[in-house]
C-alpha cells in the first residue's frame, strides 16, 4: 500500500518575533532559541529550506532539557530525539527562511 503524506504547513503571514537562534550539534536540528518573556521556542532544521518554527508556551525548564537532548539517565542525550519525542507533537507557526545577508 502507498504511503500517503500530510501536506505541507503553509507559512503564516504575520510577522515573525525575531528569536535569534543558536546552533547545536545534531543530525536533525539546525539551530535552537527561545525567548522566555513569550515563552516561545524558534527550531530550525539541519536539512531543508531553513524554515523556522515557533512552539508557544514551551515552559524555561522544557528549553533547557531539548537544548541538553536529556532523555533521562538511561539514555544517552539527544537534541533529534528529544525533539520527536516532546517538541514535535506541539502546535507551531512556521515562517520562511532568514534572506542570507
Amino acid at each position: 500500500m502507498a504511503k500517503t503524506f500530510t501536506p505541507a504547513q503553509a507559512f503564516e503571514t504575520e510577522s515573525r518575533n525575531p528569536i535569534a537562534l543558536t546552533p547545536v550539534e545534531s543530525n536533525q536540528v539546525g539551530a535552537i532559541g527561545y525567548d522566555p518573556e513569550s515563552k516561545t521556542l524558534a527550531v530550525s532544521f539541519a536539512r531543508g529550506a531553513g524554515a523556522i518554527y515557533h512552539y508557544a508556551d514551551v515552559s524555561p525548564e522544557t528549553h533547557a532539557a531539548f537544548l541538553a537532548g536529556d532523555l533521562g539517565a538511561e539514555c544517552k542525550p539527544s537534541i533529534g530525539t528529544y525533539f520527536g519525542m516532546h517538541i514535535k507533537p506541539l502546535p507551531f507557526k512556521k515562517y520562511p527562511a532568514e534572506p542570507a545577508a
